[in-house]
């Protein structure tokens, strides 16, 4: 290793090792006092606007946000980072609709879907979203073990073990509330870290500032000689755009990682202005790391010739960046997919937990001793199975696109006619929701996302068109609609 890649491993290991010291700080505070799994798991419910805004960035900052679209750069130019703003968009759409989850007095999404639908439809939600959790911590896991490959020559199987193990430790000792103290950390490291470090990588000699970088930007050519136009916000296409903020809108409602957080919230108002806040923020930062991808393949002689490179971030920054701000940086990545990772974690065991073992396994009995420690293990099974996905899957964004859709297309319209439509039936529901996701399934894995468009919106409308047909058909053959859900007025 060289002293830039010294350095900025120094760094990311201090920087483990304070997130590590944070969630047994957190533990050891918590240990002294009476705790219930929902403080362990829910961190009391007490989140304000700005806590709550924090925590959703850096939820859904991980790795497909920072590396993954970083290496999609050479196949989209700077529209990659359209995966990122459409985010920012979805949690403004959201912010509507987020104070329902902290009046819905509810931990899940699969909870709610219970008090509208029942058993069926309780049981198909949690396994759904529970599955894609599995997929979204091993697509974190991938990036973070791809930066340490880079900066440490370790192969990517070691990488990856020692990205699990930091982020089991943190998540499982602290809860979510050491998940919230740590993401106020990550979000400054994230924005303000990976800000400062692009600017000086952009003015180092070897780049020569935005003029420069932009002029060579635009002479780039494929390996057949066709200019790249890496420079548009619109090569991406139109529908993929769409079909990105579409995703978001659907997936935020229908994630526990997200739901998790609205429910955290102290009262319904933190919740959507947290959501606004989130939004603000995710759409201002996604231009960075599209930057620090464009310099890797316009700046790193003969880099573009080998097409998409996974390591094209944190590849720039190592030749970019000087030492002290390579680490910072990279500790960013590593503080962006950890934060992710962890919001998978806690989000599986609060499912499983509330979903699973308290109704069906324990019968209904409230156990909070038992609950912690079932809650535990579940993230360590979670970090088990991510990391076995890591080490078979490659492509983060496409982990995380697949996941999205399975956990979205069928539960979205189900939650929504749960919360504003009267009318909607227990059976239309449970139908919409399978209907949906079949769709989802087919249009990834059989069709292979046919016209760039997000298995979200075929597997949503099929789901839409289901829930209220069924429910008309049952309604005029004398079916009572579904129980409505009470909501306080918090």
């Amino acid at each position: 290793m060289n002293s830039t890649q010294m350095t900025a491993l120094i760094i990311i290991f201090i920087y483990m090792g304070v997130t590590v010291c944070i969630g047994l700080f957190v533990s050891r505070k918590k240990s002294k006092e009476i705790q219930s799994n929902d403080d362990f798991l829910m961190a009391s419910k007490s989140l304000g606007p700005v806590v709550l805004a924090g925590t959703l960035f850096a939820a859904n900052t991980g790795g497909a946000s920072t590396t993954g679209i970083a290496t999609n750069v050479y196949q989209y130019g700077l529209s990659a980072s359209w995966y990122v703003i459409a985010s920012g968009i979805g949690f403004v759409l959201v912010s509507f609709i987020a104070p329902y989850f902290r009046r819905s007095q509810s931990n899940t999404l699969p909870d709610i879907i219970n008090k509208r639908y029942g058993k069926a439809s309780h049981i198909f939600t949690a396994f759904t979203s529970i599955l894609a959790l599995f997929m979204a911590t091993g697509a974190q896991i991938i990036a973070t073990a791809s930066i340490i490959n880079v900066v440490t020559g370790f192969n990517f199987e070691t990488a990856a073990i020692v990205s699990t193990v930091v982020v089991i430790i943190y998540t499982m000792f602290g809860g979510f509330k050491s998940v919230t103290a740590a993401n106020l950390m990550h979000v400054f490291f994230i924005t303000i870290g990976m800000t400062i470090a692009m600017f000086a990588m952009v003015n180092n000699e070897n780049v020569g500032g935005f003029t420069n970088l932009f002029e060579k930007a635009k002479l780039m050519t494929d390996i057949n000689g066709t200019n790249m136009d890496i420079l548009s916000f619109t090569k991406i296409g139109a529908t993929t755009i769409f079909g990105y903020i579409a995703m978001y809108f659907m997936t935020f409602p229908t994630g526990q990682e997200i739901v998790q957080t609205y429910c955290s919230a102290k009262d319904g108002k933190s919740a959507k202005l947290g959501s606004i806040l989130a939004g603000i923020v995710s759409s201002i930062y996604a231009i960075i790391p599209v930057i620090i991808g464009l310099l890797a393949y316009v700046c790193i002689d003969g880099y573009a010739l080998g097409g998409s490179q996974k390591n094209a971030l944190a590849q720039a920054t190592i030749n970019f960046a000087p030492p002290i701000l390579a680490g910072i940086v990279l500790a960013a990545i590593v503080a962006a997919t950890m934060s992710s990772a962890s919001g998978n974690m806690i989000g599986t065991a609060t499912m499983f937990t509330n979903d699973i073992f308290i109704p069906y396994i324990n019968k209904g009995i409230k156990d909070n001793k038992k609950e912690i420690f079932i809650s535990k293990i579940t993230m360590l099974i979670v970090g088990s199975v991510g990391l076995l996905i890591a080490i078979k899957a490659s492509n983060i964004i496409n982990v995380m696109m697949g996941a999205f859709a399975l956990r979205s297309a069928g539960p979205f319209a189900a939650f929504i006619c749960g919360i504003f439509y009267k009318k909607v039936t227990k059976n239309a529901g449970f139908i919409s929701m399978i209907s949906g996701t079949l769709v989802a399934f087919v249009w990834i894995y059989v069709l292979k996302n046919p016209y760039k468009l997000n298995a979200m919106i075929p597997g949503g409308l099929v789901a839409f068109i289901v829930i209220f047909a069924v429910s008309a058909i049952e309604i005029k053959a004398g079916v009572e609609p579904a129980p409505e859900i009470e909501f306080d007025n918090k």
